[in-house]
């Protein structure tokens, strides 16, 4: 990855609300975190084998309690096919403010329907409907932070 790359990760990182920014290109990993202004400047690249090794035992310890979470949240969902989140970002129902949301809970959607609108690092992404079917539950809220993987729709 290049220095403009980096540079560049590092404006989107300053715009935006973000605390941490990891990117990993091949073999090569660029982690970025924001830090309070009180506190000492950090290295704003760290190299790759440092951000390996961090970051492996935080999603060891979050494990165990991810299934049981994960098993809640399945077992609450209405019959149907699972849409879910590919990505972090912020959701949006609709394309702009004070406009009707894509859809609504009971609409027929065919495949490839646009169902809402992720925002992240200031892009926006369109979660289309990967079956067609009926809208049985809409699980975010407009405006609301969405992780990767998260329920998002149940279609049925």
């Amino acid at each position: 990855m290049d220095l403009r790359k980096i540079k560049k990760l590092i404006d989107l990182l300053e715009e935006s609300n973000l605390a941490e920014l990891e990117i990993k290109e091949g073999e090569e990993v660029v982690r970025l975190s924001r830090v309070p202004k009180s506190a000492a400047p950090a290295p704003a690249a760290v190299p790759a084998a440092p951000v390996v090794m961090a970051a492996a035992p935080a999603p060891v310890a979050a494990t165990p309690a991810a299934p049981s979470a994960e098993a809640a949240v399945a077992n609450a969902l209405p019959a149907g096919h699972v849409v879910k989140a590919p990505m972090v970002g912020t959701f949006y129902a609709s394309a702009t403010p004070g406009t009707p949301a894509f859809v609504k809970v009971g609409q027929q959607v065919k495949a490839g329907e646009t169902l809402g609108i992720i925002e992240a690092m200031k892009m926006f992404n369109q979660i289309e409907a990967d079956v067609a079917g009926t809208v049985q539950a809409i699980l975010v809220e407009n405006g609301q932070p969405v992780e990767f993987d998260e329920p998002m729709f149940v279609i049925a």
